[in-house]
């Protein structure tokens, strides 16, 4: 029989388990090799955006694991030593927990900034976990902030400039931010139209479940709404699959259809399913701080690796296009 520490621990190395193949396969990382390959990529310098890049999270689907990649994409990609925001524009304020940030009643949030104009720079904070990680919490009042906004002008609108601002005031003050990620709610309502209209991409992870196609249609045409009426410069620019149990067959027959009609988009890596992912927001922390060596932790700085470098090479690939005429 087995007492409470030991029930964990084999969990956890049930976990380890099925998320070798992912390791492998995507990070190009064994399970033997995890201290030294989480160091190597501890240290390395992933390349700067010549400008901010403003990631929306998002999918209208919930459980996905919308929340998760928001906050350890934006911990990747700082632990690499780049500046990140969160914008936890989700009234339930997971990200601002997973982040340690302070988010109760009395604290200035996200909501301060939609509906009473304060500066971004007001109500960010940053995480102690990880020094340069910032955050826009997400307060209780958050959730009325929906009908609040119906009547206001520019309502569709609020989050970029105030986004905007940030950004410019930060370049000017010599310490400009490289990566926004706004964590946004599943439903389709203003706190979500103003996560779109400020963001320039957009981010969707998709679960490898049965139902993970389920609502990504309607994703899809309303990122085309927002784009034609709102947002002209928003792209669907990559989509993470989470989730991924490389003992099933399920997993693995959903990432190959994801891949076939999103081949472009998708990232290579895939997140698996992870108790150490789901553990670290009771901390306080993101699972690249909470336990650096597992599995979870390396498939997402490889992915941040990814969504990196791919705005690298598009940049190279429109200088060389630029050259050429």
């Amino acid at each position: 029989m087995h007492d409470e520490t030991d029930t964990r621990d084999d969990t956890d190395t049930r976990d380890d388990l099925s998320a070798t193949s992912v390791s492998r396969e995507t990070a190009g990382v064994a399970s033997s090799d995890a201290p030294r390959a989480v160091a190597a990529a501890h240290t390395t310098d992933l390349p700067r955006p010549r400008e901010p890049r403003v990631l929306t999270v998002a999918n209208q689907k919930g459980g996905v694991g919308k929340t998760t990649t928001a906050v350890n994409m934006a911990a990747a990609l700082s632990q690499s030593g780049l500046r990140v925001l969160v914008i936890d524009m989700d009234p339930q304020g997971n990200a601002s927990t997973a982040l340690g940030i302070d988010h109760g009643g009395d604290v200035a949030g996200i909501y301060d900034v939609l509906i009473d104009g304060a500066p971004l720079e007001d109500v960010v904070q940053e995480s102690p976990s990880l020094p340069g990680l910032l955050c826009a919490p997400a307060t209780i009042d958050l959730a009325g902030a929906e009908i609040e906004l119906v009547p206001m002008v520019a309502r569709e609108s609020r989050l970029r400039k105030a986004v905007a601002t940030f950004l410019a005031a930060r370049k000017a003050a010599g310490s400009p931010v490289d990566y926004v990620f706004i964590d946004c709610p599943p439903s389709l309502g203003l706190l979500t139209i103003n996560s779109f209209v400020a963001g320039s991409e957009v981010l969707i992870p998709i679960q490898c479940e049965y139902y993970a196609l389920e609502g990504l249609s309607q994703l899809l045409t309303n990122i085309e709404l927002i784009k034609e009426h709102l947002n002209p410069t928003l792209t669907v620019s990559h989509i993470l699959l989470t989730m991924y149990d490389g003992r099933t067959r399920l997993s693995s027959q959903v990432a190959d259809e994801v891949r076939s009609h999103f081949a472009s988009t998708v990232l290579r890596t895939s997140i698996p399913r992870s108790v150490r992912i789901s553990e670290a927001p009771s901390h306080g922390e993101t699972v690249i701080t909470y336990d650096p060596v597992s599995s979870g932790a390396l498939c997402y700085l490889e992915a941040a690796k990814e969504v990196a470098r791919a705005a690298q090479s598009k940049g190279a690939q429109t200088n060389q296009e630029g050259s050429d005429q």
